[in-house]
């Protein structure tokens, strides 16, 4: 389905290896830097400068519309293509062999190219890339090599509903169930807040969508935390594009890297669906058992019960055999969060 002359697909996404026959150094010389030429934007469409309007899809910059996800062919090999702002017209470019994470690549780190560039000029020898109307052209002289459109992929549990039994802790209508809990003008959850009611082992699922920073980098970039018990941080952050670390989206803060990078780009609202074992302890309070943690990114398995064996440093609460909250951490970034629920075991 195409909205705003973009195609939308939603997952489950299927990993492929790239095409029988076709050497690894065949495809990565066919891969050339890319030639972004900027995409025509009203005037009004101005660069964001407060903190809070990063926030806003509808103060965004030019450069807006060209950061995204692309696929296509090259020659006879299908590459995915995520497109980085960076501010000022620059951007980072990054090909994966076989397809987008999650739709095609197969994980191997090898398959990346990555270039960076200006919005004016991307090429790489005699190769050269445009994107015009969301499709990138990727060009040898005047061969047309390929191209790549711009897609827009949507979690397949955005909008999941609570089951029987489960406590909501948000749907947008206040923000009571929270300590600290404040909400926008349209509803949404702001960052920092810590539930009213503890739990211990459950399954949670939460709605996200990161702000628009450009110029920021690292954990500037709408950095944020979903805390199981207020003990256990899964790291929220725009990591659209970047390698996949703990410390970033997906990751187990401290703890663990994610199985793959299945972040989307920042205001696309984004998806974690967890499935937490609390920590056990002896009568004397002696931890027995470490907890577990399997997490799905936007339908993707990102960390398969994965053993924690101990709390985030920035933890607002220490391990122990106690229920604990559910924290979202404010770090200074404007990140919202809608459509919160908890189903205890």
């Amino acid at each position: 389905m195409k909205q705003g002359g973009l195609m939308r697909i939603s997952p489950p996404f299927v990993f492929d290896e790239r095409p029988a026959g076709v050497p690894l150094c065949m495809v990565m010389k066919s891969l050339p830097l890319l030639l972004i030429s900027t995409l025509v934007i009203p005037a009004a469409a101005l660069r964001a400068e407060s903190k809070d309007d990063a926030a806003d899809p509808a103060k965004v910059d030019a450069d807006y519309a060209i950061q995204g996800e692309y696929t296509g062919t090259i020659g006879e090999t299908t590459v995915g293509i995520q497109v980085v702002a960076l501010g000022d017209g620059k951007f980072d470019a990054v090909s994966y062999i076989g397809g987008l994470p999650g739709a095609g690549w197969n994980g191997d780190k090898s398959q990346i190219v990555k270039s960076t560039g200006t919005a004016d000029a991307m090429v790489s020898g005699d190769h050269s890339g445009s994107i015009k109307n969301g499709v990138i052209t990727v060009k040898h002289g005047d061969e047309v090599l390929g191209t790549l459109k711009r897609i827009v992929r949507e979690s397949p549990t955005i909008g999941a509903k609570a089951p029987a039994g489960a406590v909501v802790l948000f749907d947008g209508k206040n923000a009571d169930a929270w300590e600290g809990g404040r909400m926008t003008a349209d509803g949404l959850l702001i960052q920092g807040a810590t539930s009213k009611e503890k739990f211990q082992s459950y399954t949670a699922h939460c709605e996200f969508r990161t702000p628009y920073k450009p110029k920021a980098r690292g954990q500037e970039r709408g950095n944020s935390g979903f805390y199981a018990q207020g003990r256990y941080e899964t790291q929220v952050l725009d990591s659209f594009g970047l390698e996949g670390k703990n410390n970033e989206t997906g990751g187990i803060y401290s703890v663990k890297d994610p199985l793959i990078n299945m972040c989307l780009p920042p205001l696309q609202w984004q998806t974690y669906d967890v499935d937490f074992t609390a920590a056990q302890f002896d009568a004397a309070g002696k931890k027995t058992k470490n907890a577990r943690m399997t997490v799905k990114l936007n339908g993707v398995v990102v960390q398969n019960d994965t053993e924690i064996d101990h709390a985030t440093t920035a933890a607002p609460v220490p391990e122990g055999p106690t229920p604990g909250p559910i924290y979202i951490q404010d770090h200074g970034n404007p990140v919202r969060y809608r459509n919160v629920w908890i189903s205890p075991k």
